[in-house]
């Protein structure tokens, strides 16, 4: 017995040696680390006061601080950064949908500034700039060299007042100007219309107003139908959205589920991480629906778009999204600023990051224009049939009103065939609903 104690002990001493061997040298990295941080801290102090006393100029020193903060906080990724007094209020104000400026989403690519998407009915929407352009001066002033908070505010400005901005465009041999005039921009978050049987919802900002304005828009305009039944289905238009506050992209993902996961947060601090699911209630009632994306879907976009697609609740139709798969957090910081800050990534139900990758969509459908006819192409194209034969025989085999309804369906396939010249993906995702319509009462 006593042999036994004696060895349990001396089997616990042995075990706090061992401990204590491998402890010691993870403690020593750790107090190293830790003196090379402060010594990295000393070292910034030091650059800072020789700025200050010696640079050939004044320099303002908040100015200073707040531009080496930024240089940290850009330094990490595109979307995180600091956000003076001034910046967290736009910001404040953008989310609540209301803002002053040009209506531009953009961010930093290769020192430029990219447009992620112009805003629907905003002077850059109405002056013509297109995702993917590439701003290069701003009132010939040029922006490499600038960080993105500076860039943007070379571009804000009175209300009423004109600004020239330098544009590099795909396809374009050179660099052109176009001259915009600012504006108070006011974002309607949703904007609902009927073509034909289908209810449009065109979403463009994810702002607090995003949810609510959905679910009074699609109620509209089903109660003008004369109800669901008279609904073949529903679009989704995300195109050019550049995204906003998540817990409105997991609302309207919710609105079109009955169950099941919207998406999931993951960060490095659990505290951080999350998992958002859907409630009962569908507000499309299981009619089909379609999501319209294109290069300038970003972030909330792209939750809702991969969130449908992997309840295949939806058919994603259009051209592959922004790719903006990560998550940031605002935080206040003394002095009224506040700092942006990617904390996290976010997956859609299926497990799977969009990151640098974007949602595919389940059918790719270029916005290709239709080539304008000829007349004489279009004489070509007209064929006679035989109801323009004279003394042809009448059909009987309908009523008239019958004979209506067939009209009216045949005007209103014209009517989206002619909305292919001005907007072929909602053509096409319009007639991916009226062909699922057809299905399901076939089936019936």
């Amino acid at each position: 017995m006593k042999k036994f104690m004696l060895a349990a002990v001396g089997g616990a001493v042995a075990g706090f040696l061992v401990t204590a061997q491998f402890a010691a040298p993870i403690v020593a990295q750790e107090v190293e680390k830790d003196r090379e941080t402060y010594l990295q801290l000393d070292l910034f102090g030091d650059i800072f006061e020789r700025i200050r006393s010696t640079y050939v100029e004044d320099v303002d020193e908040k100015e200073l601080i707040e531009n080496a903060i930024n240089g940290m906080l850009t330094s990490l990724d595109p979307h995180s950064s600091y956000l003076p007094p001034d910046d967290f209020t736009d910001m404040r104000t953008q989310t609540r949908g209301e803002f002053g400026g040009l209506g531009i989403e953009v961010t930093q690519e290769n020192g430029f500034v990219k447009v992620v998407t112009p805003i629907d009915d905003t002077p850059a929407a109405r002056a013509g700039v297109q995702s993917g352009d590439f701003i290069t001066h701003v009132d010939g002033e040029q922006v490499l060299g600038l960080n993105l908070n500076e860039a943007v505010d070379l571009m804000r400005g009175p209300v009423g007042s004109d600004i020239v901005i330098t544009i590099v465009r795909e396809g374009e041999e050179e660099p052109f100007d176009l001259t915009l005039t600012r504006d108070t921009i006011k974002v309607a978050a949703v904007r609902a219309r009927s073509e034909g049987k289908v209810v449009v919802l065109r979403v463009s900002s994810f702002t607090e107003q995003t949810y609510p304005n959905l679910e009074e828009g699609l109620n509209e305009q089903v109660e003008e139908a004369g109800g669901i039944e008279n609904v073949d289905g529903f679009v989704i238009d995300l195109r050019n959205n550049p995204g906003g506050l998540l817990n409105q992209a997991v609302a309207v993902s919710d609105a079109f589920l009955d169950a099941g996961e919207i998406v999931s947060t993951r960060g490095r601090d659990p505290r951080d991480s999350d998992r958002y699911n859907a409630q009962p209630g569908d507000l499309a009632q299981g009619k089909p629906v379609v999501v319209l994306i294109n290069g300038g879907s970003a972030s909330a976009s792209e939750i809702v778009a991969g969130a449908l697609q992997d309840h295949h609740r939806a058919i994603v139709v259009g051209t592959k999204s922004f790719g903006k798969g990560s998550v940031q957090t605002i935080v206040p910081l003394q002095g009224k600023g506040a700092m942006r800050l990617t904390t996290a990534r976010y997956y859609t139900p299926s497990g799977r990051s969009i990151q640098n990758l974007g949602v595919a969509p389940d059918i790719i459908v270029e916005p290709r224009p239709v080539t304008e006819l000829t007349e004489e192409e279009e004489e070509a194209r007209a064929q006679r049939t035989e109801a323009d034969l004279r003394g042809s025989l009448s059909n009987d085999s309908l009523s008239e009103d019958e004979l209506k309804l067939l009209e009216d369906e045949r005007t209103a396939a014209e009517e989206v065939a002619k909305r292919r010249k001005d907007d072929y993906q909602m053509a096409y995702a319009l007639d991916v609903i009226k062909g699922l319509a057809v299905l399901a009462s076939s089936d019936q």
